[in-house]
């Protein structure tokens, strides 16, 4: 949903904590863009749903947690391991067979169990698994609550590794292009403005936790600073090599039954380069009332 100004549009968000459903809401056209896991992304397309992957949400930003106390000190400990992953068709399961290959583990070494990603912490302090691999704030919340730890971080074993992307409709690309236009152009100078300072990344914190996140502007904070580099918000433009390996990886560990092109699922018309782009911190606004619709 959008609002329009003289100032711009105001694209309404609407939060969802498993990706089934986020999957639903687009195919349903109930939401005209979302932020989704790339594998899945593709395999909608392969399904025939009209969409494209237009941007990325950020890079790195996803961790490998275990318990603190655990005798898992590398990947290899994880033999026989129970590890919690967001979705078969998310990254971080590929990154997953990646390591047992690179490790010399066999795929069934261990046990990748699908979990909606707010329930990993939890299913970690029970003692139901033994570690999980998902992206932020969730892998960070077991470490500031002190009974996890990180055993890698993406940036360390993938290097500017993707999770979620942005997949827009293709009735909205045809229909509302400056609309695209103007939602990607946003997305990409609040990321050049979060990479720019500190500064920004705690501000950005305080308003995403209390309005949209709805966690504690702490633990965001915390995700954004420890280290500074866990997640990066720029150089978000979809590149054929990296969606090309990440297909790959999919057909391979068979998340997708067969390879696709990258120009069939992904537009990358609208990105433009950085400095094109700016975006001041008064534009960091709060969400009204109205905004706050359907996010409780």
């Amino acid at each position: 949903m959008t609002e329009h100004s003289e100032e711009g549009s105001l694209f309404r968000s609407q939060k969802f904590t498993d990706w089934p459903t986020v999957k639903e809401a687009l195919i349903a056209k109930e939401v005209g863009a979302v932020f989704i896991l790339a594998p899945m992304a593709m395999q909608l397309r392969a399904d025939g749903v009209k969409v494209k992957v237009c941007y990325l949400g950020h890079r790195d930003g996803t961790a490998l947690v275990v318990g603190k106390d655990s005798d898992i000190h590398d990947f290899g400990d994880l033999k026989g391991k129970i590890v919690a992953i967001p979705s078969r068709f998310a990254n971080q399961n590929l990154l997953m067979h990646k390591m047992m290959k690179e490790w010399g583990m066999p795929d069934d070494s261990i046990e990748l169990r699908e979990l909606p990603p707010p329930e990993h912490p939890t299913a970690l302090l029970a003692g139901s698994i033994d570690g999980y691999i998902v992206g932020e704030p969730f892998a960070a919340k077991a470490e500031v609550d002190g009974f996890g730890r990180v055993l890698y971080h993406t940036k360390d074993i993938w290097p500017e590794f993707i999770s979620c992307v942005l997949v827009v409709r293709d009735d909205l690309i045809e229909e509302q292009r400056e609309l695209v236009q103007e939602l990607i152009d946003g997305i990409a100078k609040s990321g050049k403005w979060l990479d720019e300072s500190q500064e920004h990344r705690m501000d950005a914190a305080e308003v995403a936790g209390k309005y949209y996140y709805f966690q504690p502007p702490a633990l965001l904070k915390h995700v954004l600073s420890k280290p500074v580099d866990r997640v990066k918000y720029t150089n978000l433009a979809p590149l054929k090599d990296d969606f090309d390996e990440i297909m790959n990886l999919a057909v391979e560990v068979g998340v997708l039954s067969k390879p696709i092109a990258f120009e069939e699922y992904a537009d990358d018309s609208f990105v433009k380069p950085l400095a094109e782009l700016d975006w001041h911190m008064d534009e960091l606004a709060k969400p009204t009332a109205a905004d706050m619709e359907g996010k409780q």
